[in-house]
């Protein structure tokens, strides 16, 4: 091989590498099943995965997370490629889909399983979730917000039938989220902007 090759694949390769790097993200708004339909329609997502975060129990389970006490979060776990959408893409979404001005609940589900979150996975992340929950506390609500914002630590995926439920389940999940009011209470807090 040419010696004047080597330095062009090197280079070819190293930016193989950096074109296919991924990065995640993790956002608890209340029910999983309805956090990740508005992340998947964002062109550079790869993946949406339900699940629970932020509580002390190993392993856990829908009934055990349900009944508030291993206290984790419902969350959805977003990969995504930073060159096609930025996590400050993301957090607008996270934000738009959910109500941060109440504690320990999302629209009809109560209980700290459903407390709104940003769960950061370095501190780039860190400070721009600060940076947007602040934005929205002075120029949108004028006063502090709900929504937690925590390290990341162990993601525990949620069992299979909950994955890609909006999908699955269509009617069911309509019916859900009607009947939980969700987007009705979207609609008040965000006007347009609502889900997007």
């Amino acid at each position: 091989m040419s010696r004047k090759l080597i330095p062009l694949l090197f280079a070819s390769v190293l930016a193989a590498s950096a074109h296919a790097a991924t990065a995640t993200a993790t956002f608890a708004g209340g029910c999983f099943w309805c956090m990740e339909g508005p992340f998947d329609d964002l062109d550079g997502v790869i993946s949406t995965t339900s699940g629970y975060i932020g509580g002390h129990t190993a392993d856990p389970t829908y009934p055990e997370v349900s009944s508030g006490t291993t206290g984790h979060a419902e969350a959805v776990q977003v990969v995504y490629d930073p060159d096609k959408v930025s996590y400050e893409r993301l957090l607008t979404v996270f934000w738009h889909n959910i109500d941060p001005t109440v504690e320990n609940r999302q629209f009809c589900d109560a209980g700290s399983q459903y407390r709104s979150a940003i769960f950061y996975h370095d501190d780039r992340q860190k400070a721009l979730a600060e940076e947007s929950k602040t934005a929205l506390e002075q120029a949108v609500f004028g006063k502090p917000l709900a929504t937690q914002i925590a390290v990341a630590d162990r993601f525990y995926p949620a069992e299979t039938y909950h994955q890609d439920y909006y999908i699955k389940n269509p009617l069911r999940y309509k019916y859900y989220r009607f009947s939980c009011g969700r987007d009705q209470r979207l609609q008040q807090i965000w006007g347009e902007a609502a889900g997007h």
